[in-house]
C-alpha cells in the first residue's frame, strides 16, 4: 500500500517505479530483524539497508555527491571524504544508531570477500542511523557483520521495500510507526528525460506537527504512546519528534558535486511539506548523488607515471537549469513521508511499546477522498 493507492495526490511526474530504483543502476537490498526473544521485555525490531549507486557490478567507482545537515544529532560516516573530494564510492548503509560501528565493519568484510582488490588501500564505508531504541532493544547486539553483508548481497533494482523493513524496522514517524519511504520525479533538460528520487529511513516529527497534502492531520483520533507523559517518565526517552531522518537523493543527470549539495539542501523543504520544525533531538542528515560522470572522481593511489595520465573532465546540468531538479527533490522527499506512513501497520515491541499505524479512513476522510 502506497499514498497514492489510497487516493493522495502529488504534484510532478513519477518514474515508472516511483522508487529510487527508477534510476538506472541503482540497487537497493534490505536486512530485517523483527523476531521475540523468551524475555517479553528483550525485542529485535531493527535491519540493514543497502543503497549501491552503481550497483554490485560498480562498487569502487566514484559519482559525485556531497552531504548536508539540518541537525546534526546523528551520525553519517565516510562524510568528512565526501566533502573534501566531492565524491561517493561505495555503498550506502542506513541502520539503527547503536550499529553503525557493526555495519560499517560489515561492509569492509564484505568487500574484502568479495572485492579484495578495492580493499588494497583504503576503504571509508557511509553508514548513516536513526534511533528505533522505542520498539527494539537497541543494546542488544542483534545485528551482526553478516547482517550488512546479506543486505548488500540481497540488492536489487527492483521495486523497494517501504514501510517496517530493513534499517526501517523498528522506526516511528509523527506519533505513528514509520520507516522507509522512496518516490521519484522525471525532470525534462535539453531533449532528454532524467529521474530525481529519494529514498529514506524516517523516524522523525511530533503528532501534533503532521500534515498531508497541505491538512493537518495532528488531532487524528488515535492512541498515540509514543508521546504521553507518562511514558516519558517511566522509560526515560526520548521527547516528542526525537529520533532523526536519513534522506538520500539520487539522480542520473550529471551534476557538479556542489549541485548535489544545493539539492540535499532542498531536503528540508520536502519535509516541512509534512510539518516538521526540525527538532534539536532529531539527527536530520541528507546525501546527493548522481550517478552521472561515474569514475570522474576516482582518487585512489596512481599505479603509472605521472606522463601516462590523463585530465578528466565532468559533464553538467546548467546552474541556471537547476530549478526542475530542486522541485523535483522536494515533491519526491514530501511523497516519500506519506508513503513511509501509508506503508507502516501496527507494531508493538520491547516491554510491549506500541507504534500505531497512520489510520488511513481518518485520513481519507479529512482529505476528502471518497
Amino acid at each position: 500500500m502506497r499514498a497514492r493507492d489510497v487516493g493522495i495526490t502529488f504534484p510532478g511526474t513519477p518514474g515508472p517505479l516511483n522508487a529510487i530504483t527508477d534510476i538506472a543502476g541503482i540497487e537497493v537490498g534490505m536486512t530485517t530483524l523483527n523476531f521475540d526473544t523468551r524475555t517479553q521485555a528483550v525485542a529485535a525490531r531493527t535491519g540493514v539497508t543497502a543503497i549501491l549507486p552503481l550497483g554490485k557490478a560498480g562498487l569502487g567507482t566514484s559519482v559525485p555527491a556531497a552531504i548536508y545537515s539540518l541537525n546534526g544529532n546523528g551520525e553519517m560516516t565516510g562524510s568528512h571524504w565526501i566533502n573534501e573530494t566531492g565524491a561517493l564510492t561505495g555503498p550506502v548503509m542506513i541502520t539503527n544508531t547503536h550499529a553503525v560501528g557493526t555495519v560499517h565493519r560489515g561492509v569492509i568484510e564484505w568487500i574484502v570477500r568479495n572485492k579484495p582488490h578495492l580493499a588494497t588501500q583504503w576503504l571509508l564505508p557511509v553508514v548513516a542511523e536513526t534511533w528505533d531504541g522505542y520498539l527494539n532493544s537497541i543494546n542488544e547486539p542483534f545485528i551482526t557483520t553478516d547482517h550488512a553483508g546479506q543486505a548488500i548481497d540481497a540488492a536489487d533494482s527492483g521495486p523497494v521495500a517501504e514501510g517496517s523493513s530493513g534499517g526501517g524496522t523498528g522506526m516511528n514517524c509523527y506519533g505513528f510507526k514509520g520507516g522507509n519511504g522512496t518516490a521519484s520525479r522525471e525532470v525534462a533538460f535539453g531533449g532528454s528525460t532524467y529521474t530525481v528520487a529519494v529514498f529514506m529511513q524516517a523516524n522523525f516529527g511530533a503528532r501534533q506537527e503532521l500534515m498531508i497534502s497541505g491538512v493537518p492531520m495532528g488531532d487524528l483520533d488515535i492512541p498515540c504512546p509514543i508521546e504521553t507523559q507518562p511514558w516519558l517518565d517511566a522509560d526515560a526517552r526520548a521527547v516528542p519528534g526525537a529520533g532523526s531522518v536519513i534522506v538520500i537523493v539520487a539522480t542520473d543527470a550529471p551534476l557538479l558535486p556542489q549541485q548535489c549539495q544545493a539539492m540535499a539542501r532542498r531536503i528540508p523543504m520536502g519535509l516541512a511539506r509534512t510539518g516538521t520544525t526540525g527538532g534539536h533531538f532529531s539527527g536530520d542528515v541528507f546525501l546527493c548523488f548522481s550517478t552521472a560522470n561515474p569514475g570522474a572522481l576516482d582518487s585512489g593511489f596512481p599505479s603509472a607515471p605521472v606522463e601516462s595520465d590523463q585530465l578528466r573532465q565532468l559533464r553538467m546540468v546548467p546552474w541556471n537549469r537547476m530549478d526542475p531538479f530542486y522541485a523535483a527533490t522536494v515533491q519526491a522527499v514530501e511523497e516519500s513521508v506519506v508513503n513511509v506512513l501509508v506503508a507502516a501497520s501496527d507494531m508493538t515491541g520491547r516491554n510491549g511499546h506500541f507504534s500505531p499505524g497512520l489510520p488511513l479512513d481518518q485520513v481519507r476522510s479529512r482529505l476528502g477522498i471518497a
